[in-house]
């Protein structure tokens, strides 16, 4: 039988700086999370409701979003244990968080080492277990969640982390839940298992988020543009630069996961989640600048169909329109973002990039093709 071990504090490998944009901060995080009452909150500071105590399981937890969401889960009195293979530390003092804070949090999180793929293992220690409710934070293939579904026969709610990816490209935008999926697209595993949760008998929500951004994010979103902008390097983007997306806050989408536990209006439902407006990739340049405090970037536009890059990605975003409606969330859920798009890149590159910290080293190699050959004239 898998043990659960109670993860105790670790020494922060780096001081936590006061911020006026971190909603880590101790008194922050401590007028945040009070029960049966609504004080007045900074913007973006994570709140939740009070509800009765479950025993949860997160299938991931140690990354991005399973961070912030851990801790809203915890802070609201559920006994939350985190699924892991045990590679990287099961918590991390944050940004801004306070070392009290941060001891509470860690004493009372607990950890099931395993490898998800490992049917049988996943089947048996489940079961033995008996958990209330199911986050599956990183859950890419259907036949990843069988066996937990499996395991766990009286399951009150499955709630899993799909993406926005795996719409059907069209002209007709927005995206809404109810448009046609795409069953050649990379996320085509999601959307399988989106199926098999609609063909069991079990009480499931996905929640669809487009591109998630904010601190400790593991894909180069905005630390994309903040290593151009801090190198004072002209930003390369493709074609016109018009192409609209749409960006969400990673602790915008770590309230809407709270907000659909026990729902009944998210029973057996699909959600969009994202951020309130969107964005040109141009726009998006500037105000990354805006938010580091960075003077306003110089543009080169460029024909991704002029360049041979190899395996490398010269640009973050898919070259194309790409958002969707959150009008069904904010309706049924009552849930609606905290951040607009500045507000939430400051919070970011306040509470990481503007640190000294990020997941991936600058590597101009793309962008230096590009600027090679829109700047030496052509013959």
């Amino acid at each position: 039988m898998a043990s659960l071990v109670a993860i105790q504090p670790k020494q922060p490998s780096f001081s936590v700086l006061p911020s006026s944009h971190s909603d880590f901060n101790g008194a922050r995080l401590i007028s945040s999370f009070q029960y049966k009452r609504k004080p007045c909150l900074s913007k973006g500071a994570l709140q939740v409701t009070a509800s009765s105590e479950k025993k949860i399981l997160i299938m991931g937890g140690t990354r991005f979003i399973g961070v912030f969401l851990s801790r809203l889960l915890v802070k609201e009195g559920h006994q939350v244990t985190l699924f892991t293979r045990g590679k990287a530390p099961i918590s991390q003092q944050l940004p801004g968080e306070s070392d009290q804070d941060y001891a509470e949090f860690s004493s009372k999180l607990l950890h099931l080492k395993g490898d998800r793929m490992d049917f049988d293992f996943v089947k048996s220690s489940l079961s033995a277990e008996g958990y209330d409710v199911v986050y599956d934070i990183n859950g890419r293939e259907a036949t990843e969640v069988e066996p937990i579904l499996d395991a766990l026969p009286n399951l009150e709610q499955y709630i899993y982390c799909s993406s926005a990816g795996v719409y059907l490209k069209t002209d007709y935008l927005p995206h809404f839940e109810a448009d046609a999926g795409d069953p050649k697209s990379r996320h085509k595993g999601k959307l399988e298992t989106e199926s098999l949760l609609v063909s069991r008998d079990v009480n499931w929500t996905s929640l669809r988020p487009v591109y998630i951004y904010g601190p400790l994010n593991y894909n180069p979103v905005e630390e994309w543009f903040f290593h151009r902008l801090k190198a004072g390097r002209p930003i390369p983007i493709p074609n016109s630069g018009m192409q609209i997306t749409q960006l969400g806050h990673v602790k915008d989408l770590a309230k809407a996961f709270v907000q659909v536990l026990g729902n009944e209006k998210a029973s057996k439902q699909v959600f969009n989640i994202s951020g309130e407006k969107y964005v040109t990739f141009d726009g998006l340049a500037k105000a990354c600048a805006k938010a580091g405090g960075f003077p306003e970037p110089e543009l080169v536009h460029y024909n991704p169909k002029e360049f041979d890059f190899g395996k490398k990605k010269a640009f973050p975003f898919r070259d194309q329109h790409f958002f969707t409606s959150i009008e069904k969330s904010k309706a049924l859920l009552g849930w609606k973002p905290d951040f607009d798009l500045v507000e939430g890149l400051t919070d970011s590159y306040n509470l990481d990039f503007g640190r000294g910290t990020f997941r991936k080293a600058a590597d101009f190699s793309t962008d230096d093709m590009i600027l090679e050959k829109k700047l030496v004239p052509q013959s």
